[in-house]
Order: C-alpha cells, then sequence, then structure tokens
C-alpha cells in the first residue's frame, strides 16, 4: 500500500522550467565558488592583497546561492514530492531519497548558504589583507564542500522520479 510520488516535472511546465533553472544555477553556483576558493587559496599562499576582484568573486558567490535558495523554497512549497513526504515525514525519513530531497538537501544547501553570508561578513570587518584572504579560504571552501555534498547524483534522480512512500492510513490512494 503504497502513493506513487513525482517530481515536480510531470506537474507542469513551471514546475520543469524552475527544475532547470534550479540545474543551471548550480552550475554558476560551482563556477563562481571555484574561482572565489582558487582566488583565496593563491591569496593565501602568495601572500596577495584582497582586492576587488577577489571580493567580486565572493558576492557573486553569495548572490547566487540567494537566487538559488529562492528558486529552492519555491521548488519545496509547491513540489509533489516533497508535499507528499511533507504528509508522512515517519515514513519519508525511511526512503533514502526522500530524506535526501527533504531534509538533507535543504539543510545542506541553508548550512552553505549561512556560511557564505558569514564569510563575507567576516571577511569586510576583518583588518588586513591575510586575514582577509584566510577568512575567505576557511568559508567558502567549507561551504563549497556542502554544496558539493547536496547535489544530486543522477541514481537520486531517477529514483526520485518513481518514489514511494507508505500512505498514513495504510490505504493506497
Amino acid at each position: 500500500m503504497t502513493q506513487r510520488l513525482f517530481l515536480p516535472r510531470t506537474n507542469s511546465n513551471n514546475m520543469q522550467a524552475l527544475l532547470d533553472i534550479h540545474s543551471y544555477v548550480r552550475w554558476l553556483i560551482l563556477i563562481v565558488g571555484v574561482i572565489a576558493v582558487l582566488r583565496a587559496i593563491m591569496g593565501v599562499t602568495g601572500k596577495k592583497p584582497y582586492g576587488a576582484a577577489d571580493a567580486k568573486a565572493g558576492l557573486f558567490f553569495m548572490i547566487f546561492l540567494d537566487i538559488q535558495l529562492l528558486i529552492g523554497l519555491v521548488l519545496m512549497f509547491t513540489s509533489s514530492l516533497t508535499q507528499t513526504a511533507f504528509s508522512n515525514m515517519g515514513a519519508a525519513m525511511g526512503d533514502k531519497v526522500l530524506r535526501f530531497f527533504t531534509v538533507e538537501h535543504t539543510l545542506l544547501a541553508v548550512v552553505a548558504i549561512a556560511l557564505v553570508h558569514i564569510g563575507r561578513s567576516k571577511i569586510k570587518k576583518a583588518d588586513s589583507d591575510a586575514k582577509k584572504q584566510k577568512l575567505a579560504l576557511i568559508f567558502f571552501t567549507i561551504a563549497l564542500v556542502l554544496i558539493l555534498a547536496m547535489i544530486p547524483g543522477p541514481a537520486a534522480k531517477r529514483s526520485a522520479e518513481h518514489c514511494s512512500l507508505p500512505s498514513a492510513n495504510g490505504i493506497s490512494p
């Protein structure tokens, strides 16, 4: 006795478009995040001053993450996958794909975004270029690692397309 869950892409063209945008923005985040981390590595190892290009790399990393968060929130609250999971969280926690999309992906995203915001704030307040570079390296690297951990792989995407969740009352729809 299970309910069939489907990704938002099966609901409408608008949901598919949002899911596609969410996927494309991921690549922008990864590119800009890698650039920000590489600039910080070069700044720390080469003892280079924290310049405008370093600040812009961090700023665009943060901006793309904020855009991704907004798109992700819309998907989270309108997706049939997450709505069904929210209706029976106990059962959803027992399913690794549902748990990933409902809890783990969301939690890691929020933590990564918070780290980038906190890092940028601390960088602005730092009193030396060396400290700014070190803070950028620490905060942006940890955020980038979390972002990489939350990206669903091809197997998770395929599994989510036809994920089953036991119904709360034991009666299938």
